[in-house]
């Protein structure tokens, strides 16, 4: 059993920029499938005036400390940078949340 965050605007697509996420949707997957744990509310680490400031970058890993990966459409090269030095597996998917799940349960991807 994995659990990972999804980045998503909608609820049903991996549509967000990490830096631009207002909250992470958490999901257990397991060998036949995944079940929706909950929605997680975040405050988005890019500010555009203030540029990147970890502090936020870190309150988001304490955030979602318990999750195996992040799944986001986009992720700036310091933010990655910055969340794998942390051992945050971050991975840039996009499509259908249901999609991108099966996906990495069919591939055994965690």
């Amino acid at each position: 059993m994995s659990k990972v965050a999804v980045a998503t605007s909608d609820g049903f697509t991996v549509n967000e920029h990490f830096g631009h996420a207002k909250f992470f949707r958490v999901y257990l997957l397991g060998d036949n499938g995944y079940d929706f744990l909950e929605v997680r509310d975040a405050v988005a680490v890019c500010q555009h005036s203030l540029g990147h400031d970890t502090t936020r970058f870190d309150k988001i890993i304490e955030l979602l400390s318990d999750c195996d990966a992040l799944l986001v459409q986009r992720i700036g090269e310091g933010a990655a940078a910055y969340l794998i030095a942390k051992n945050v597996r971050v991975f840039e998917v996009s499509g259908s949340i249901d999609a991108v799940l099966k996906k990495f349960i069919s591939d055994k991807i965690l």
